[in-house]
């Protein structure tokens, strides 16, 4: 009996799409995605017609349709398929998409409801830049295992992609959200649900998948460093914005979002990353002569007040016009204190890029102060 003429096992057929064949048994038991024809009446054996249901599935909840809707709808685009023709055409389509397919049932249908979850080593808590406001294309409903609440269909599909450590998936999936909404929404409604949706699962997970979220903190932090180098070409004699973490802070990817955002509208930029030391921010200030350096903390513990008035305080410029940075205190990290002169407070990542758009002059939302 060759796989050829009378189809291929589930574990085969897992292999080729890139989903554990837990889920795909699951998918057959729970929403009746299987073969059409068993081997002895028990055993499965998947024809090109049911691989190609399998694939419809996995596409379909990479982009956030819950299980049982995908089900059926790739269970009314069954394709008419001579069961004699050989299974290799199917599957080679199969291979072709399996890297944009997802395992739906990750957190679901594969058992990982009560564990998918990962550590925030980076930006998976909510803070000042990265705020979820209501919009359209959400909805609630059955997803990844993840604490998503009432989000957009593209972070369901995202988090599914995640949870199942599908990079392709996710890479797509954030470059078709960036096309499509635009840097601010797609870091708001999308992204940042789904970070902060994996440090939530992960702080009632007893630390298991950390792979998770590093996974999927690696794949944001490329789509938003890609953006930020793909913007318009800025200005090469206007004074750069400064992005910086606060001594011993390690959060970067609010930041790199304030890049690519900035980049956008063809602003320039400097990001000196994580945990700058306070003498190689105060020598970075000084040589380039910032209009804005935006400091980013995380935490209090972090929020170094005393650094920030230095930064602020920062004369450069020739006698009789010298000029200092506005500075913007960007993170949860700097809430509770009052605002000295020359700072600002973001209360988002819309707003952060409206107030430093507003020093070169264009228009933006936002207070001043």
């Amino acid at each position: 009996m060759s796989d050829t003429a009378h189809g291929i096992t589930t574990g085969a057929v897992a292999r080729r799409l890139g989903v554990s064949p837990t889920t795909v048994r699951s998918w057959d038991q729970r929403y009746g995605i299987g073969p059409a024809v068993r081997a002895d009446g028990r055993h499965r054996r998947w024809s090109p017609a049911d691989i190609a249901v399998l694939d419809e599935m996995c596409r379909l909840t990479a982009a956030g349709v819950p299980p049982a809707e995908a089900a059926r709808a790739a269970q009314q685009a069954r394709p008419a398929v001579d069961p004699a023709a050989p299974v290799a055409v199917a599957v080679a389509g199969a291979d072709a998409q399996a890297d944009a397919g997802t395992d739906a049932a990750a957190g679901t249908d594969a058992g990982m409801e009560s564990a998918a979850g990962a550590a925030p080593s980076a930006p998976a808590t909510p803070s000042a830049l990265d705020g979820v406001p209501q919009g359209k294309g959400r909805r609630a409903g059955p997803g990844s295992g993840l604490p998503l609440g009432d989000v957009r269909q593209e972070a369901r599909g995202l988090a599914r992609a995640a949870v199942r450590l599908d990079g392709p998936a996710m890479e797509a999936l954030l470059q078709e959200a960036l096309a499509e909404h635009g840097l601010v929404t797609a870091w708001q409604e999308i992204m940042m649900p789904t970070l902060h949706a994996v440090g939530r699962k992960w702080e009632s997970s007893d630390d298991r998948y950390v792979e998770v979220e590093h996974l999927l903190s690696w794949h944001v932090s490329t789509a938003l460093r890609r953006a930020a180098v793909t913007g318009p070409a800025a200005g090469s004699q206007a004074a750069p914005v400064v992005l910086a973490c606060a001594p011993g802070e390690q959060h970067t990817l609010p930041l790199e979002a304030l890049a690519a955002g900035l980049a956008e509208r063809g602003l320039p930029t400097r990001m000196f990353g994580a945990a700058v030391p306070a003498e190689a921010l105060d020598a970075a200030v000084r040589r380039s002569g910032p209009a804005a350096v935006a400091l980013w903390s995380q935490a209090r513990s972090t929020a170094n007040h005393a650094l920030a008035r230095h930064v602020a305080g920062t004369a450069f410029g020739v006698r009789g016009a010298r000029t200092a940075p506005l500075v913007l205190l960007a993170g949860p990290g700097w809430l509770g204190r009052p605002l000295a002169p020359g700072m600002v407070r973001p209360g988002g990542l819309g707003e952060a890029i409206g107030v430093i758009a507003r020093l070169y002059g264009e228009p933006g939302g936002g207070p001043e102060a």
